[in-house]
């Protein structure tokens, strides 16, 4: 049996360019790359407490020219704090708590609710539709009583098909919809982007 070896004088080189490779890689971790997914909270801050969202959704306003009649679903602030808790329990960096016993408080309240048609098919009926949870937050320090921060038009959002083979009921892609806002509003609270 014939085995193949390299010469001594074909290496010549590769060790000096593994070396070389290896300290680039190196570098290249320990410089990172920008983004930390370390939480951006005061260290003082542990647990938190979710007040109950609130609806404001007027579902009396007349319609614009440009959107239709709001909309709502039944008690969808109250699956909107239940998502927002349970996501806080899942990441394990802020731990719900009552009231008097947090460091920290959530306040949200909910504004809209919009199903908007993405697609249509040759018989002009919706495809796929656009569901966006709209609320409005607010982060507040207990300890200190500090409003840390604001934001109003926090929206959380997914598609669904509503014919076709890839066809869901519109209560799945909402029960999504609160998912996926429910995991925006705890990054923004703990994340430092």
């Amino acid at each position: 049996m014939a085995v193949c070896a390299r010469p001594p004088h074909a290496l010549r080189g590769v060790l000096p360019q593994s070396l070389a490779l290896a300290c680039t890689v190196a570098t290249l971790l320990a410089g990172g790359c920008g983004y930390s997914a370390r939480a951006g909270l005061a260290s003082h801050l542990k647990t938190i407490y979710i007040k109950p969202f609130v609806n404001k959704i007027d579902v009396t306003a007349l319609p614009t020219n440009t959107q239709e009649f709001p909309i709502y679903r039944h008690q969808m602030e109250v699956s909107i704090t239940n998502a927002v808790i349970t996501r806080y329990q899942f990441t394990g960096l802020l731990r719900p708590a009552s009231a008097g016993k947090a460091d920290c408080r959530l306040e949200g309240e909910l504004v809209a609710f919009r199903r908007d048609a993405l697609r249509y098919d040759a018989s002009q009926q919706v495809e796929e539709w656009r569901l966006n949870i709209v609320v409005n937050l607010r982060f507040i320090d207990q300890t200190t009583n500090t409003l840390m921060w604001q934001e109003d038009n926090f929206t959380g959002d997914t598609t669904y098909f509503a014919l076709g083979a890839n066809a869901e009921s519109e209560t799945t892609a909402l029960d999504r919809a609160i998912t996926d806002l429910a995991r925006r509003i705890v990054e923004r609270t703990v994340e430092n982007w």
